[in-house]
């Protein structure tokens, strides 16, 4: 346990840095720079903030090969990791001998990226190295039975985005999410409560954290009010201890909430829901099914009959199994059985909940046919053949080549809630809510097609790929081996529903989509009130900005990730919500960008100031504040005159292009006003580096209709 070490050195550094850099060439600015990034990664421990650093250190010199390589390292221990590629392509160009698994690691990021294809030449050309150094010892050796793995998930990632399912994947907000990890959900089976846990430090119990810079396990919990989920609440000291505790099961009536304790090498609990609302104290599950090993995650049986849980106890096929176990004619948990072969493999499987008709099993592995990081899979029971049936990926873009675990569904199976780092994530680990298809019909037709072959690569094709350093990664519109030719491709359908956020009704609004790394904008086509349709045909997955724009209302725009199309027609849905112009109405402007340590706008800002412009021009009844936001890290004064000074940047803008001055007010809050903890919580700065807009006023009497 360690509590929260001031970063006196890293400031100090930081400020050489802020205001002696005219003096200095840029190889001794990357130096300084890799300096204070490993002062926080390796002292603090904290990769987020390092990871800013290491990538500042590697735009100033290119050729600085550790501030590279720890740039692609930070980046593939955070979030977003296939953008760490091109750092790793870098330090392959500067020293091809920089690691032994160097070649590995370069085709890791490129199946975080969902380029498989590419992950798969470096595999190979990995698994060629170690035949060539089969004498090799290091500690940076990667075994050849983990890199057939990841080729063999490659194969299946290939498969699954080139037949992603019609899965609308929703972030559940604020309201649920932190800028920490949020994970473990379980709700009742009227879909009312909502119990998960959380690492944030915000109204956590413990105000230490713990030795890798989050806060301990608490578990909070939420309920859901005219549809909404209402902001979420730690749930007490009687469930929550100092140390660790995790949600694992909520029964059917709410009323037994199932817990995991760092106790005995961690062991499962429950506590019963009081009259008052309040819980009781949590007591071991049984003695039958808690050991001397890990218990992990767990969950009742709709008639509370039979417990299904992980252990990594003895006697099993490997790293953590699930198990069963069942009560007698007393009611006493009864003897525990190894669900066998068809669902355990030698890796781990973890994350198991069992569905609301006490015949369909879901869960999470490292092994089967996996995409990488845990799958989540289901799994009906055969009553006739008295055993479980085949497992079956539920297929991207459920799953990811990373962490996808901790599914439950609701009782009508028409949603479904987990957690997993996607690219439009609050924090480390979010929880999300699935709509869910017809999985039944759905696994049929998957089930009937072929895997996809990737071709045989060699040094040419590696050779080739490092031409990317100088690239962007998005900008490549050749198709790479294995991928249908243009003339084969089908489009991607985006289906979007646009609707007032009062009243859920479907209105019509304009609508674009337009790459992030730049490109043609799309419009989409409006094919029945509120709904639009984009065709999508681009040979590579893309991030994009949709915009959703309509007078009387605030606009929005958010990141959307659209896979590779494929000869597979694939099809997506995404609901936007407008809220209608309020006064205090507050919105981040995601996509401003400043130069760092400056208040000069990038180029790429442009496009959302001009939303905001067209937004104040389209309602002249409002006036707004942009209040520039900083981190802590840094001299209070300094960051409230920087934020200041970004805040006028905009306002400037919008004044040069015909806004009137009267409308627009520029604040600097500096750190004044976070949205999350500045402390351990390494995502939490990132969060508080923002610019917002704030509706002071709204005449709408003048507001254009």
């Amino acid at each position: 346990m360690v509590k929260h070490t001031p970063y006196i050195l890293i400031v100090f550094l930081w400020l050489c840095i802020s205001f002696d850099v005219l003096g200095q060439d840029n190889k001794e600015l990357a130096r300084q720079q890799v300096e204070i990034g490993d002062e926080i990664y390796y002292e603090q421990k904290a990769p987020e903030v390092a990871k800013e650093f290491y990538i500042l250190a590697a735009q100033a010199d290119p050729d600085n090969i550790k501030a590279n390589y720890m740039a692609a390292k930070t980046i593939t221990e955070t979030i977003n990791k296939g953008e760490a590629t091109p750092y790793y392509l870098r330090v392959y160009e500067l020293d091809p001998d920089y690691r032994f698994d160097l070649l590995y690691s370069i085709g890791r990021a490129y199946q975080y990226g969902l380029e498989f294809e590419n992950a798969v030449e470096y595999y190979n050309a990995y698994l060629a190295k170690l035949d060539k150094d089969s004498e090799y010892r290091g500690e940076d050796k990667i075994p050849q039975s983990q890199v057939k793995r990841r080729i063999y998930e490659c194969e299946n990632g290939l498969e699954f985005v080139n037949n992603a399912r019609n899965f609308v994947i929703t972030n559940l907000g604020n309201e649920i999410n932190s800028n920490s990890l949020d994970y473990a959900p379980v709700i009742n089976a009227d879909e009312t409560v909502m119990i998960f846990t959380s690492r944030r430090k915000e109204d956590n119990l413990n105000e230490n954290v713990y030795d890798d810079n989050f806060a301990y396990e608490d578990i909070f919990i939420s309920r859901k009010v005219d549809g909404k989920w209402l902001p979420a609440e730690n749930i007490g000291e009687t469930v929550n201890t100092l140390y660790f505790e995790s949600s694992s099961a909520l029964s059917a009536d709410g009323q037994q909430l199932y817990i995991y304790r760092d106790e005995n090498n961690g062991d499962l609990f429950v506590s019963d829901r009081k009259s008052d609302g309040t819980w009781s104290q949590p007591t071991p599950v049984s003695d039958n099914i808690n050991s001397s090993y890990s218990e992990n995650s767990v969950s009742i049986a709709p008639d509370g009959q039979t417990i299904y849980f992980s252990s990594n106890r003895p006697g099993g096929y490997g790293g953590l199994d699930l198990y069963k176990c069942e009560k007698d004619r007393r009611g006493v948990w009864g003897k525990v059985t190894n669900l066998g072969d068809k669902i355990n493999t030698p890796f781990d499987e973890d994350g198991v909940f069992i569905d609301h008709d006490n015949n369909t099993l879901f869960f999470s592995t490292r092994g089967r046919k996996g995409m990488g990081g845990y799958d989540i899979f289901k799994s009906v029971y055969d009553e006739e053949n008295a055993s479980w049936g085949e497992p079956v990926n539920l297929g991207y873009p459920i799953n990811t080549p990373d962490d996808d675990i901790y599914f439950v569904s609701t009782k009508d199976g028409k949603r479904g809630y987990y957690a997993t780092v996607r690219n439009d994530g609050i924090g480390y680990l979010d929880i999300y809510m699935v709509e869910i298809p017809d999985l039944n019909a759905d696994n049929e037709q998957l089930d009937k097609k072929k895997s996809s072959k990737i071709a045989e690569n060699g040094a040419n094709n590696i050779n080739r790929n490092l031409n990317k350093v100088e690239e962007s990664k998005n900008e490549s519109t050749q198709p790479t081996a294995g991928t249908p030719s243009n003339d084969a491709l089908q489009p991607v359908q985006l289906l979007l529903k646009v609707e007032d956020a009062s009243n859920q009704q479907a209105i019509n609004a304009s609508v674009s989509l337009k790459p992030i790394q730049g490109g043609k904008s799309l419009k989409g086509e409006n094919v029945a009130q509120g709904i639009y349709r984009f065709n999508i045909l681009e040979n590579k997955a893309n991030d994009y900005v949709l915009a959703v724009e309509k007078n009387g209302y605030v606009y929005k725009s958010l990141k959307v990730g659209i896979p590779a199309a494929s000869a597979e027609a694939q099809e997506f849905r995404k609901k936007v919500s407008l809220d209608h112009i309020s006064s205090n109405y507050k919105m981040i402007l995601n996509f401003v960008y400043f130069d760092f340590n400056s208040a000069r706008l990038k180029e790429s800002s442009y496009d959302e100031l001009n939303r905001l412009k067209q937004f104040m021009n389209s309602n002249p009844g409002t006036i707004v504040e942009i209040a520039g936001h900083t981190d802590s890290v840094g001299p209070k004064a300094y960051n409230k005159q920087l934020s200041l000074e970004r805040a006028q940047a905009i306002v400037n803008f919008l004044i040069s292009e015909g806004v009137e001055t009267g409308r627009l007010v520029a604040q600097g809050y500096g750190e004044e006003d976070p949205l999350a903890s500045n402390d351990d919580e390494n995502e939490g700065r990132e969060l508080n580096r923002r610019v917002e807009m704030r509706i002071l006023e709204n005449n709408e009497a003048t507001t254009l209709k």
